[in-house]
């Protein structure tokens, strides 16, 4: 396991953009509005030849009345009790407050080492004398830090690393699948994530919205190893009204782009809807291996029907993802959640298949024997041959004669037949199509 560094403090002090700084990437939102930050946020981070993860917090408001901020001191909470070093970051300019006082104590009391930063030290050359009123914390020397200019960050993390414990030489396992959980808001992603964890791992809400980042999740079965992303929903880009929002959409879209397999969460009472055909071809579109997962199953009155019924409506609405298996689960009760790995892994192995150049021409042999190439003009098409360029998605490379009649439809008629042979279920398929002489071929 490698150590992990919790960023905790009030709201507002500068967690995320210290958390930005630190690792180089623009992963956090940062927002000069308090309680932006509401889940845990992962990222890796190496400093003086250490790996470690870097957590960002929601801030800590102690006593409060406020739902989410009572979520986001319940989510900080849990990262300080996973951490292994405590990163409390303050505000100079403010000065010390009593929620400051407060949440030194919550500190104190987990016996985790504790590393003090006192952000927003903007100004370089001389100590602001405002910084030895911190000393009252009882947290032992603060470090001043402008995470706007990156000032002092190198000095906190040497302070981090001193309490590190001996490598581990146990390097990451490879063969993690990362799988992001997408679909429109309130479907139930945060609830399944927390089943598949068995802990509550992510804000759940019945709220629409309350995930804004894309959280990483470990998680190991006898199964396999997985990194499970939980994304913020994804809402119709007209109703992204604020800067927050936009982000957290971009955020979502990013982590389709970083995962293996996509689960595409529908809600069953609601059937497919516009806005999920929108997410789902989000994933289609990056070439993602997918599986349709119908949420909140125990919620439906059904007959012997009912399942048939709505399996036939999702290949009708998402007609391009007629690949996809589709499973029909409860995060609420449990049902079926147990089978979502197995289908992980199995899409993930037929994205990742590789067909060898005999057993493709095989195939285009027949499948042309059968269908008889478009002709125009007196002019037929050829296939010369096909061969795989790539995985995830398959990516197959035909060359031909004249590419202007490589119609559509006979280029869906040899993708069926490439599917029919050789499986690739749960993948998006490409087929490119190249065109050169006879002589050449």
């Amino acid at each position: 396991m490698r150590p992990l560094v919790a960023i905790v403090g009030r709201p507002n002090v500068g967690k995320s953009m210290l958390f930005n700084k630190l690792t180089g990437q623009r992963l956090s939102i940062v927002e000069d509005t308090p309680g932006v930050t509401r889940d845990r946020l992962y990222a890796p981070c190496e400093w003086a030849g250490r790996k470690f993860d870097l957590v960002d917090t929601g801030g800590i408001e102690p006593g409060t009345d406020d739902e989410i901020l009572r979520f986001m001191r319940a989510q900080a909470e849990i990262a300080i009790e996973n951490a292994t070093v405590i990163l409390f970051v303050c505000d100079l300019q403010t000065g010390l407050t009593a929620s400051d006082q407060e949440v030194a104590d919550l500190l104190l009391r987990s016996g985790k080492p504790v590393v003090l930063a006192v952000n927003k030290a903007d100004r370089t050359g001389h100590t602001d004398p405002d910084i030895y009123e911190f000393y009252n914390l009882g947290l032992g020397d603060p470090v001043a830090v402008s995470a706007v200019h990156g000032h002092g960050t190198g000095d906190l993390l040497d302070q981090c690393l001193k309490h590190f414990p001996a490598e581990d030489p146990v390097d990451e396992d490879p063969d993690v699948i990362k799988v992001a959980i997408i679909g429109k808001p309130n479907v139930g992603k945060s609830s399944l994530v927390n089943r598949i964890l068995g802990q509550e791992r992510v804000i759940v809400s019945d709220v629409a919205g309350t995930t804004r980042d894309a959280v990483d999740s470990y998680f190991e079965n006898e199964k396999g190893r997985y990194l499970i992303i939980d994304t913020a929903g994804m809402r119709k880009k007209s109703k992204v009204e604020d800067r927050v929002e936009k982000f957290s959409v971009l955020r979502g879209t990013m982590a389709i782009e970083r995962c293996d397999v996509c689960l595409i969460l529908l809600d069953a009472n609601e059937g497919v809807t516009e806005q999920d055909t929108k997410v789902a071809g989000l994933a289609h579109e990056a070439g993602k291996a997918c599986v349709i997962v119908v949420n909140k199953w125990d919620a439906v009155e059904k007959d012997d029907k009912t399942m048939d019924k709505m399996r036939q409506d999702i290949r009708r609405d998402l007609s391009y993802m007629t690949y996809a298996p589709i499973l029909f689960i409860s995060a609420l009760t449990g049902q079926r959640v147990d089978r979502l790995f197995d289908l992980i892994n199995y899409v993930n192995d037929q994205a990742s298949l590789r067909v060898t150049t005999g057993m493709l021409n095989t195939v285009l042999a027949d499948a042309t024997a059968r269908v008889q190439p478009p002709t125009d003009k007196g002019k037929r098409l050829k296939i010369y041959y096909m061969t795989q360029v790539g995985v995830k998605p398959p990516h197959f490379v035909c060359f031909c004669n004249n590419a202007q009649l490589f119609h559509f439809s006979y280029q869906r008629y040899l993708e069926n037949q490439i599917r029919q042979t050789f499986g690739l279920e749960g993948t998006p398929v490409r087929l490119t199509v190249r065109e050169r002489s006879e002589k050449e071929g």
